[in-house]
């Protein structure tokens, strides 16, 4: 009989990436015991499934002395809000920990195809997970990289016995993409031309916006990827959104995305090219 999963066991779609996140700590069977570690910053989602599942969350950006508990690592690369690009040697970091402990690295790349200032790598790499993908997963998504977030389409790869877990169990909660979503991924999949069009349309709002920030005397940290950029007056972020808002310009609190981002918010790259040309008016008035 011919495997379910198809020609490669390594990679299935999943609808967009959100939902895999969330529930990523439940499908691999880790409810109920144990910890999961996520980025000191990070995208509130990553906190969202260990809750779900039952799990205790701690906060980090480097891996821990031991692994007493830990049953999943998350990581985010670019990073959301800051934008963050792990190096190499961080990554090998965590897969040669991950890997040393028996503990899954799962990494979060929805926004691996927009590096600026460096080029994003994935944890799936040869020069960072080396020969083989054991132990290791990586999420992806179109959301980003060719604005389908309504198309609800995202992928997960990497150790084909993590992948096959997945699987067998969304499988039987009926979370299966529909094949029109299948078909259109694959024709997204297969086109760079407007991933590079979408990319270059980001980097021309990023390099206004940023510009304007500066020159209004705020500073921006990391950001060197992504969509967003990583903001601060050096004050407490409320306080920052506040003066933002009076100036009619929308950003996120840092603090949504744990407390070590309560003295930055996030502004993002997302708003129309008339939206981000405005904001760069404002901010300059």
């Amino acid at each position: 009989m011919a495997d379910p999963l198809g020609a490669d066991p390594s990679v299935i779609p999943t609808i967009g990436s959100k939902e895999l996140v969330a529930l990523l700590p439940t499908l691999l069977g880790l409810s109920g015991a144990g910890t999961v570690l996520i980025p000191s910053v990070a995208y509130p989602t990553y906190e969202v499934g260990g809750v779900v599942a039952g799990l205790a969350v701690e906060r980090t950006d480097v891996p821990p002395a031991g692994a007493d508990g830990v049953a999943l690592v998350w990581l985010n690369s670019p990073g959301n809000p800051h934008g963050r690009v792990l190096t190499d040697d961080e990554l090998r970091a965590w897969v040669d920990w991950g890997r040393a402990h028996g503990v899954p690295v799962a990494a979060d790349e929805c926004y691996v195809t927009l590096g600026w200032d460096v080029e994003p790598r994935s944890i799936l790499h040869p020069e960072v997970a080396g020969a083989d993908h054991t132990g290791l997963l990586a999420v992806h998504s179109l959301s980003k990289q060719s604005s389908a977030a309504g198309y609800r389409g995202g992928l997960l790869s990497g150790d084909p016995a993590l992948v096959r877990r997945v699987w067998e169990v969304r499988r039987h909660l009926g979370l299966l993409v529909p094949t029109p979503v299948q078909d259109a991924m694959t024709a997204a999949l297969a086109d760079d031309a407007h991933v590079d069009a979408q990319r270059e349309r980001y980097r021309g709002r990023r390099a206004r916006l940023a510009a304007a920030v500066r020159a209004a005397g705020l500073r921006i940290d990391h950001s060197e990827a992504g969509l967003y950029l990583w903001v601060t007056r050096d004050e407490d972020c409320w306080t920052t959104i506040d003066w933002l808002a009076g100036l009619g310009v929308v950003a996120a609190p840092g603090s949504f995305y744990g407390p070590s981002g309560s003295r930055h918010v996030r502004m993002a790259l997302t708003a129309t090219d008339e939206r981000i040309d405005t904001a760069v008016e404002r901010l300059g008035a």
